[in-house]
């Protein structure tokens, strides 16, 4: 910074999807937001938009940041470049803006992309945000780890060697972004004996949530679903 006042880019986690878990900071920096930036799909409503909709004022202006969601590689660099740069503009400007991030802004969130971009020019802010881990593990009712077990955390798209290996490692084990590889994955668990431990969620927190024991899950899931498996042997589980 050269002594010029700027705005603040503001990484704001606006949580897993029930709008009551947005934190009062989220909560009150977004009401008062000029500027408002968020993830969307290329059809469709954004969902961080979506949480956030009660309290985005009118007067806004907003930036979606349209993401493809296909399966073919897609230019999202190209995405978070631009909306950089129209960014930059605002908090050049001296304007703040809030950048609406699903769950928390450092944990899977796109965020990242315009902090490597922005952060050495601008003023930035952290909200953190309750984020899908937590989110899935309360409304299964179970922890997600205990004492001194390994909780790892992994993302669904994986090779099948690569899951099993992490898996057989850790006592506890997060499936993220299940989708499309639900089949699969229930497969792999299913010849590994661990799909007895393994519990189901989609959408937490929302009034479409469905939770249940894996060996129950539907047979197609979506994009927000979630596997939580522990092996451990901790007293809590007896």
């Amino acid at each position: 910074m050269t002594g010029t006042l700027s705005g603040t880019l503001m990484g704001i986690g606006v949580g897993p999807g029930d709008p009551e878990l947005m934190t009062l900071k989220a909560h009150r920096l977004i009401s008062v937001a000029r500027v408002v930036a968020y993830p969307a799909p290329d059809s469709g409503e954004s969902f961080a938009r979506r949480i956030a909709a009660g309290v985005i004022p009118a007067s806004a202006e907003e930036i979606p940041m349209v993401v493809s969601m296909k399966a073919e590689r897609f230019p999202a660099q190209q995405v978070y470049r631009e909306a950089a740069e129209r960014i930059a503009g605002h908090l050049e400007a001296g304007t703040d803006v809030a950048v609406l991030c699903e769950g928390d802004p450092f944990f899977y969130g796109s965020f990242m992309y315009l902090f490597a971009r922005l952060a050495e020019r601008f003023p930035v802010e952290i909200v953190p945000g309750v984020n899908s881990l937590n989110a899935c593990a309360a409304v299964l009712k179970r922890p997600l780890t205990a004492r001194n077990d390994v909780l790892t955390v992994l993302p669904a798209p994986l090779p099948d060697d690569a899951l099993r290996e992490r898996i057989e490692a850790a006592e506890a084990v997060a499936i993220m972004k299940v989708g499309r590889h639900l089949p699969r994955i229930r497969a792999l668990l299913d010849g590994m004996g661990l799909t007895e431990r393994a519990g189901y969620i989609e959408r937490a927190s929302l009034g479409e949530e469905h939770v249940s024991p894996l060996a129950e899950a539907p047979e197609t899931a979506p994009y927000f679903s979630m596997i939580l498996i522990y092996k451990g042997i901790d007293p809590w589980l007896t």
